[in-house]
Order: structure tokens, then sequence, then C-alpha cells
């Protein structure tokens, strides 16, 4: 087990290193933005870019980026967005917004699709099961910014109960700010609810019609202890894991909400870089986006073996 968590993790810092490597040399191979003339930052930005040697080869200068990474987690300064200014610090303010909104949405969003996944799955084949499972497929076939523009037309528009863009601030925990933050929090839901209803579902399905549920209920046991005690117990081995990499994707957020609703989060902030462009910041938050999915995957396979110990992740038998 040790040998294979190893293994993936050497392979997810491979990885991790060719995309950064990739994403670097296509940066470097572009032309530099121009910078605004009389501009007292823009000074720094010159200095910044010859410290990082922009007028050496670019393995040179692969090699100071690594280097400035590693020794003072310096990824330079932003010479578009913010002229000057250094993009780790604004990368850490704007990282609050993205992690309260996605945990919002995953705290309202997770139990939401469990209990109608389990309600489909007893319920199978009647009118229940076939409604709740017809719109899980539409709710996962369309967009999360249909919703999010349906979502500001019917609360925003026709209602006028919820603020069609996030309040600015940094009091997160205020009722007024939960009431702007809303909107954004019900367009990810959407996606969140539907996929662990048809996860949760077509688990339980399965594990309702194993010949081991027939023993427990040959065994006395009722329907509802039998589903409790062996058939959720089973169902959890594959949601579970699926919960751990939504948690840990409520660092990354998601680009296209965060700029309809104006979330002042690193969602819009690359979306910002990539316009700008501010290059950067742009490598910064790749990197970012690139290590939260490596670890998510590496996390939800690993969970698999932790939950259910009869599961050998990496064995050959």
């Amino acid at each position: 087990m040790w040998k294979y968590i190893t293994q993936r993790i050497l392979l997810m810092f491979m990885t991790l290193f060719i995309i950064t490597a990739m994403c670097f040399v296509l940066i470097r191979m572009l032309p530099l933005p121009p910078l605004p003339a009389g501009d007292t930052h823009a000074e720094i930005v010159v200095l910044q870019r010859e410290a990082a040697g922009y007028n050496k080869p670019i393995p040179v200068q692969f090699g100071i980026f690594l280097k400035n990474i590693f020794t003072k987690f310096d990824w330079g300064v932003s010479d578009k967005l913010y002229i000057g200014r250094d993009v780790a610090a604004t990368f850490l303010e704007k990282l609050p917004a993205t992690m309260i909104v996605n945990l919002y949405s995953i705290i309202f969003s997770i139990p939401i699709g469990i209990l109608l996944g389990i309600f489909a799955a007893l319920k199978k084949n009647t009118w229940i099961d076939h409604t709740i499972s017809t719109l899980t497929m539409v709710v996962i076939s369309v967009p999360s910014f249909v919703y999010a523009f349906i979502i500001q037309y019917i609360f925003y528009y026709k209602l006028s109960l919820l603020p069609a863009l996030m309040n600015s601030g940094k009091d997160y925990f205020t009722w007024s700010m939960f009431k702007s933050m809303l909107p954004a929090i019900m367009s990810l839901s959407f996606g969140v609810i539907a996929g662990f209803t048809r996860t949760t579902r077509a688990e339980l399905t399965e594990v309702l019609t194993s010949e081991f549920m027939l023993l427990a209920r040959t065994k006395g046991l009722t329907k509802t202890q039998a589903t409790i005690r062996h058939a959720m117990k089973n169902c959890m081995v594959v949601v579970l894991p699926s919960i751990f990499g939504e948690f840990i994707s409520i660092l990354s957020g998601s680009l296209i909400i965060e700029k309809i609703f104006s979330v002042p989060g690193i969602g819009s902030l690359y979306l910002n870089s990539i316009n700008a462009p501010d290059y950067p910041t742009f490598m910064m938050l790749t990197v970012f986006y690139t290590t939260i999915g490596l670890v998510a995957g590496i996390v939800v396979d690993i969970s698999y073996s932790f939950i259910d110990p009869r599961i050998r992740m990496g064995s050959k038998k």
C-alpha cells in the first residue's frame, strides 16, 4: 500500500513538473506585454524581469523560476493586472472568497445529493425514481453557467430576492454577504447534487440486489435494518472518496461562475490574467489548478483502501 502511495506521489510530482515546464516555455516564447509609460510600479516590473533572467536562455530562466519558488516562494510580480504587486500576495488575498463560496456549495449539495440518491434507489423503477433520474441527467447535461443566468433572471430580475452580483468586501460571515453569495452557491450546487445523486443511486441499487442483502433478510433483519447496516456501508465505499475529492476542490472554485457573479476569488483572477495578459499571475494559477487536480485524484484513489481494507490499490492479486 505504501509503495503504491509513494509511486503515485512521485508520478504526481513528475506530471506537475512536465506541465509546469511546458507552460513556462510556451509563455516565455510569447512577447512581453508593454508597460504603461510613467508608472512608478513599471520600474519594479522591469527590475523583476531582469532578476528572473528574461534576457537569458529559457532553460536558465526556468532554473531561476524554480529556485525562486522553492527558496523564497517568489512567483514574481504582476505586470498587467496589479502592476508591481507580488503575485503570491494577490493569490492569498483572493483565495478565501473562492474557498468560502465553494465550501457553502459543498455543505448544501452533498447531503441533498446523497439523500436523493438513496430515495431513488429505494423507490427503484417507480415514477419517483424515473423523475429523479431524468432530472439528474438533465442537470448534468446543462452547463453551470446556464443555471447562473436562470438564477439571476428569476431571483434578481423577476422576484428581486437576491442581488445579481456578490458584494465587495471581506466580511464573508455576515448575512448580507451570505445573501449576495447565494446565487453563486446555487449555481455551483446543481451539478454537485446531480453527481452525488447519480452515484449514490447507482451504487445503492446494485448493493440492494446483492446476494448478501438477501442473506441478511433471511436472518431476520427488516429491509430498513439491512439497508442501514449493510447496504449503506458498502455504498459509501464509492461515495465517500467522491466527498473527499469535492472538499479538496473547494480551493479551485469555478472560473465561469466566479466571473458571472463577480466573486473576488481566484477563478475570476485566472480569467483576468488570461485576458490581460498577466503572465506571472497566469503561471502561478496554472500550477495551482494543476496541483489541485492531481492531489484530488490521488486522495480519491488512496481513500478507497482506507474506507474498505479489502481493497488493495496497486496490488497484483
